[in-house]
């Protein structure tokens, strides 16, 4: 035991995360990541206990009520240990370091995550949830924190002992390359179809997903790899899995049937009863996979639940300037007890549909398309899930089909009304670079593929105004850098490789629809900032922090998809697109080619966890699509044309109709010529025109869009990789 406390007091209410705040009351002297607190660890020479969570994490919540607030555990912490709490969504850099080592040492990971550290930040016993004392197999918190405080004093060598090795395994696995390249070349787009055949293997096909059991997770990248796949095979397996799985999160209770949008997994295999919680990135790139559906199928209702989606992102995520908030959480708390239960802002009884409508026809319907019952699904009550058709419904009830569909929106309206008077969840205010560009990237593809006319979309200019608020709070222009996080004014944390690649991406985005170069030569700024912090020549590899950042016990990548797509597979795919503007000092495609070269026997080895990497690898093996359009606008059927089309790979190079016109996008790009993909291709006959390029192989200057895409059926055809 220690002489005296290490840390004096909580410390987290001078923070600005809602999650460091949920603890800032709490009785351990809690601390945030910062130079103080590990310094306090050294000077003191006691250990760190590390917990990790995130604002919306149901378990994170109960160890809190269960441990975190007890002045018994509080004792013990405050004695002998510097406890320190972080956000896993603003230090994504911590958090993969030590999940990582819980993943390797126990075989399982999760939030809240707990980590005894060196004061040197070496991790020598880890875990995620433990409850106060011991039940039902699990270790209790207080006996670990006893044998460790015991371990400390008594056992010092092997502690120390142990985290070398815990921290050279994590190096192993997050920081270390092959010492050459393994490959003289790129993973071939054999890649691709390996990952789809994968999925394939994994698939459900009863229920739709992935997995033979529950937990059933969206994995939004598989079902990019599908439906490319599906596209340069025609194999109707790849096409039948993408469909089988968007129908299912479409019918079932991960999708919001009453306000849109979609909880973060559900915990069967059928896709009943979700995690309640809604975060901001599944619900940017769980919509970008069902745009994609609706290319490739024409299905209504894929574009219906996009369109439901982002309105439920413009009206519950959305800051008043524009930008995007993170999360809600899964609980709500009820004023009159302060008790916090989960799911009770989404959950229904019959009694309670009744009561709402009040015409017990109306009422007995929606009962019956969501299964709502006595019984219920959740608890004793029921979070909806789409189980009849209008069909049927319109057969048994001897009503138009027009009818029913008449009365099922009218209950929602009504149901989603009375719900609004519910006590609800929380919300996370955080504005996060990265989740940002993952949403703007989805609102600028809804722009292309369900948007009217530019004049006044809704969707580019969702994707326009965060894109501005992310710009003007979170990037320093004279700098050059961009920080990660946003919270009433307050700016804080370098921004890490997802911020860069994913807001890159969705700078591009916006340009494509909007045509405005303005957002293009943002997105070429963040471009060569991935250059020069997070490229590393000599390893031939992107990592996750950049070099001028905090030096932490390893330096991670992030090379498989998790939640969040790969943050060095976006990248990679950005760069390759954005090398046709890129100038004679840029190695964009140099470096994506190289990333690839390096994990290339991974890629192949494993395809199926890195199929961002796969995608980018196809996108490197066939060459982009490229359509130059030479306009002042884009014709509207134009834009219709391109919707309804399923184009991997497509990039709108937009560009003024008139080389003069362009002379000023030069000087903006800071480019002394026009780049090949603009070059010589101006508006023909004071007309619009298309010029459509496909690996080096273009179409004539056309007028006609028909034209264009019919050319490009025919170089398709002649040019299968598989």
């Amino acid at each position: 035991m220690t002489t005296s406390t290490p840390t004096d007091r909580n410390r987290l209410d001078e923070e600005e995360s809602p999650y460091l705040r949920q603890h800032a009351d709490n009785p351990v002297n809690w601390q945030p990541w910062d130079e103080q607190a590990l310094e306090t660890a050294r000077e003191h020479d006691v250990p760190i206990f590390l917990s990790i969570g995130y604002s919306a994490c149901h378990w994170c919540h109960v160890m809190e009520d269960e441990s975190f607030a007890d002045e018994q555990v509080a004792e013990v912490l405050n004695e002998n240990f510097v406890p320190i709490k972080v956000d896993r969504e603003e230090r994504p850099d911590v958090d993969s370091i030590y999940m990582t080592v819980c993943q390797l040492v126990t075989g399982r990971g999760g939030w809240p995550l707990s980590a005894w550290l060196t004061p040197e930040g070496k991790p020598f016993y880890v875990g995620t949830y433990f409850p106060k004392n011991a039940k039902r197999g699990q270790p209790g918190f207080l006996d670990i924190l006893e044998n460790l405080t015991n371990s400390w004093a008594g056992d010092r060598d092997e502690i120390e002992n142990r985290a070398e090795q815990w921290t050279d395994a994590a190096k192993d696995r997050l920081e270390e390359t092959p010492d050459a390249v393994s490959a003289s070349q790129p993973p071939s787009s054999d890649v691709l179809e390996a990952a789809a055949n994968a999925s394939l293997r994994s698939a459900d096909r009863q229920f739709g997903g992935f997995g033979s059991d529950g937990p059933k997770f969206p994995q939004p990248s598989r079902l990019r790899v599908l439906a490319r796949a599906a596209d340069r095979t025609g194999r109707d397996e790849f096409q039948d899995v993408l469909v089988e799985t968007l129908d299912a999160m479409a019918a079932g209770g991960l999708y919001d049937h009453v306000g849109g949008g979609f909880h973060r997994y559900c915990v069967d295999r059928d896709w009943t009863v979700p995690h309640f919680e809604k975060m901001l990135y599944d619900n940017a790139e769980i919509p970008r996979a069902f745009l994609i559906g609706y290319q490739q199928t024409g299905d209504e209702r894929y574009a219906e639940v996009v369109a439901e989606t982002l309105a439920f992102v413009a009206r519950e995520l959305t800051h008043e300037e524009g930008g995007f908030f993170s999360t809600l959480d899964a609980q709500s708390e009820e004023p009159e007890t302060g008790e916090r239960e989960e799911g009770a802002f989404y959950v229904w009884t019959p009694d309670e549909i009744h009561d709402v409508l009040e015409n017990e026809t109306t009422a007995d319907l929606f009962c019956d398309r969501y299964d709502i019952t006595e019984s219920g699904n959740f608890e004793g009550s029921t979070q909806p899930n789409r189980v009849r058709s209008v069909s049927d419904l319109a057969a048994e009830y001897d009503l138009e089909a027009a009818d029913v569909r008449a009365r099922l929106e009218s209950a929602r309206e009504k149901l989603f009304a009375a719900r609004e008077q519910r006590p609800r969840p929380n919300r996370d205010e955080k504005v996060l670079a990265g989740w940002n560009g993952l949403m703007i990237a989805t609102c600028a593809e809804a722009a292309l593929v369900l948007g009217g006319s530019e004049d006044g979309d809704e969707y580019a200019t969702m994707a326009v105004d965060a894109l501005e608020f992310v710009r003007d709070r979170l990037w320093d222009e004279d700098e050059q850098r961009l920080s990660r996080r946003y919270k009433d004014g307050d700016v804080a944390i370098d921004g890490y490789l997802e911020d860069y690649a994913f807001l890159a991406r969705a700078a591009l985005g916006c340009y494509e629809a909007t045509g405005e170069v303005d957002h293009l030569a943002f997105a070429l700024d963040l471009a060569r900032i991935i250059e020069d912090e997070f490229w590393d020549a000599d390893r031939g590899t992107l990592y996750f922090t950049p070099e001028s950042g905090e030096s932490l016990v390893t330096r991670p990548q992030e090379l498989g998809d998790q939640s969040t797509p790969s943050a060095a597979g976006v990248a990679v795919e950005t760069l390759l697109a954005l090398e046709g503007f890129a100038d004679q000092d840029d190695e964009f495609e140099e470096i994506a080619t190289t990333v690839l070269e390096t994990h290339a026997n991974r890629i192949e080895t494993n395809s199926l966890e890195h199929a961002t990497l796969c995608l980018a690898a196809d996108r490197l093996e066939s060459g982009a699509l490229e359509i130059t359009v030479a306009a002042d606008d884009l014709p509207a059927a134009w834009r219709e044309a391109f919707a309804g089309r399923y184009l991997p790979d497509r990039l709108f190079a937009r560009r003024p109709a008139t080389d003069d016109e362009l002379e000023s996008w030069l000087t903006e790009l800071d480019l002394a010529d026009a780049p090949p993909i603009w070059a010589g291709r101006e508006a023909r006959d004071g007309e619009p025109t298309l010029y459509v390029c496909r690996d080096r192989t273009c179409s004539p200057p056309t007028h006609d869009v028909d034209d264009a895409l019919e050319w490009l059926a025919g170089a398709e055809q002649t040019e299968s990789p598989f």
